[in-house]
């Protein structure tokens, strides 16, 4: 039988797409792309937005269109938030919700047998284990992999719905993490990527082993990893400044072979709309955050997220955050409209502001940060950094990688050169950057 994935929303489903495909992979199933004729068509939903539930629904109908005859299986965060209106769309067979994903291919066969339209989602309170889906080594990048380490969140942030669709913090045994870290870096990977839905929250549930002596928290994790032998480098796909503050950031500083680059997301420059959103940390404690990574090298590279027209943001809250752009000077900012989410307390909110308004605002605060990523990207300018070659860009004939800060590098390379520049890619290499090109800098290979 022929299967084919879409994944709508956040690494941590991209990885969870990854290790379906290896579940499917072993027990006979041939992968084809999802515009291919299948036999069954998996969906991994996203529901972190409005549009997030809207383009699950775009692609749940356009897949089956692909094969009518064939088996549509939904899960992810959107099934979890709301089973029977998934269930509901035309086409739909299978909904399987958050900690259920490990048993879809026994529900497939299920389904074979009975012809009858399933549904399999836990309720919240079930939502208690970590669902292990074995090792996931079948990536499609070259270089890089992620490692899940932690599910579900318990901040309640009152605009996110995620921590109703994901459940309470679980955190992956430190040996499972371990093992597939060792498994990557076996067949060549040399960046892992740790990722979850909150990582700050690694071990942070009552009863989770942990060794007597090891660090707390994510830095556990990190530690036995920088242990590690081989040339690689650990990369965290973020860190919440509502979980750490600037003194446990100085001990990560500590790792060799932790990447000098941390996401941060800070979703407002204004004190009154932290409190508000429920953020237990207010712009100063995050500004100290920022001082203790640039303290320690100006060029630390800091990306974030920020939403525009939260309930009750007035002009001048906005103003507090387009100053946090100015001030911390960050790599790259992810600006979001606020979307109005069921079951939080944002929704019930009064001052929600007008959709134009949002629009305007997030559209401003995508500017403010295309700028400050390219003084980032001049302050750069002239210095020594390590590459990891990832691939050839034919467009701009140049090889391309990521310094450990997060900057995309571009090196020119002459055609003809196939396999130098096969040798090349999955390496690291010192270069020097030069100037700012497309979304990065050109740089070029020293010379010793």
């Amino acid at each position: 039988m022929k299967a084919a994935f879409h994944t709508l929303g956040c690494k941590v489903n991209q990885y969870e797409t990854e290790a379906l495909c290896r579940q499917f992979r072993q027990q006979g199933y041939e992968i084809v792309e999802e515009t291919e004729f299948a036999d069954v068509y998996v969906i991994n939903t996203c529901t972190v937005t409005g549009l997030a539930d809207r383009k699950s629904r775009q692609y749940i109908r356009r897949m089956k269109k692909v094969n009518p005859e064939s088996i549509v299986a939904v899960t992810g965060c959107y099934v979890q938030m709301k089973p029977e209106e998934v269930a509901d769309i035309e086409g739909v067979n299978l909904t399987v919700g958050i900690n259920e994903k490990h048993r879809l291919i026994e529900y497939i066969e299920k389904f074979l047998k009975e012809r009858k339209a399933q549904t399999h989602v836990l309720a919240y309170e079930e939502l208690n284990d970590y669902e292990e889906m074995g090792p996931v080594t079948a990536v499609e990048d070259r270089t890089r992999a992620y490692i899940k380490v932690q599910e579900g969140c318990n901040r309640f942030c009152s605009y996110c719905v995620i921590p109703f669709a994901r459940g309470n913090v679980r955190s992956r045994p430190v040996s499972h993490i371990l093992e597939e870290a060792e498994l990557l870096l076996a067949k060549g990977y040399k960046e892992l990527v740790l990722t979850g839905i909150n990582t700050a929250l690694y071990g942070a549930e009552a009863g989770f082993y942990r060794e007597e002596g090891a660090p707390d928290g994510i830095e556990q994790v990190i530690e036995r990893l920088d242990r590690l032998p081989g040339e690689f480098r650990i990369r965290l796909s973020s860190l919440e400044p509502a979980v750490v503050n600037a003194e446990y950031v100085k001990r990560l500083l500590s790792y060799e072979k932790l990447c000098h680059h941390l996401h941060l997301s800070a979703q407002s420059g204004s004190d009154r709309i932290l409190k508000a959103m429920n953020r237990p940390y207010g712009r100063q404690e995050y500004l100290d955050i920022v001082k203790a990574l640039r303290d320690y090298e100006p060029e630390y590279g800091i990306t974030t997220d920020l939403i525009a027209g939260f309930p009750g943001e007035t002009e001048e809250d906005f103003q507090d955050s387009l100053r946090l752009i100015e001030e911390v000077g960050f790599g790259r900012v992810h600006a979001f409209k606020y979307s109005r989410r069921p079951n939080t307390k944002a929704a019930a909110m009064e001052g929600q502001i007008p959709e134009p308004v949002k629009k305007a605002r997030s559209q401003i605060l995508m500017e403010a940060g295309e700028e400050a990523c390219q003084r980032f990207l001049e302050q750069n300018r002239g210095k020594v950094r390590r590459v990891l070659l990832e691939e050839y860009k034919e467009e701009q004939r140049a090889l391309t990688g990521y310094t450990d800060n997060y900057i995309r590098v571009y090196l020119p390379a002459e055609e003809g050169q196939d396999s130098e520049l096969d040798g090349l890619i999955n390496n690291f290499r010192d270069v020097r950057l030069t100037e700012p090109f497309l979304d990065g800098m050109k740089g070029e290979f020293l010379v010793y």
